[in-house]
């Protein structure tokens, strides 16, 4: 799958897209068909890592969290095995928490922890 990726910080020439694995859910995720991402301020303030005080926790001299994006509308793919509110094929949309391994909206695909069906 591809997505959205920065190893340093700057304006959107930092910005590439990249090949990267496909993610599995976890017990309590789904794995989400990305149709529509947003670039929204926080994104911004990631990619150029400003604030500085941001950076305290996002990285000093580097990104520790090189994958763009919370924002997401998409497909359920897979659930798994203790979702009970989805099942593949459910259309979805909502906020990834700020981790390394739950940002991929910016992707094809993404991981999302089961919270609410609307």
């Amino acid at each position: 799958m591809k997505a959205a990726v920065y190893t340093r910080y700057g304006g959107p020439e930092v910005v590439q897209i990249t090949e990267v694995g496909k993610p599995v859910p976890k017990d309590n995720e789904v794995l989400i068909r990305v149709r529509a991402a947003s670039v929204n301020p926080l994104d911004w303030h990631f990619v150029r890592g400003t604030p500085y005080i941001l950076r305290l926790g996002a990285g000093l001299r580097k990104p520790k969290i090189t994958r763009l994006g919370a924002d997401v509308a998409g497909q359920v793919e897979a659930v798994g095995r203790n979702v009970t509110q989805f099942k593949p094929g459910d259309q979805v949309f909502g906020v990834c928490r700020l981790r390394q391994t739950d940002l991929k909206d910016f992707a094809w695909r993404v991981g999302r922890r089961e919270r609410a069906k609307l």
